[in-house]
């Protein structure tokens, strides 16, 4: 099973949990890849505000 379909899995049972029942498989990957996406934007944003800081003169 790949991270993704693990990742949809657990969001299924935990939204489940919470009373929501009416998405579909595929609006479960769908979400899990945009949460993909938005982890890996964040990531390079933050390596590049680390880069920026390390490059600013004390």
């Amino acid at each position: 099973m790949s991270v993704k379909a693990m990742m949809a899995t657990i969001l299924r049972k935990q939204l489940a949990a919470r009373g929501v029942h009416s998405l579909t498989p595929s609006d479960y990957d769908e979400i899990v890849q945009e949460l993909i996406e938005q982890l890996k934007e964040l990531e390079l944003g933050l390596a590049a505000r680390d880069v920026a800081d390390k490059q600013k003169p004390k």
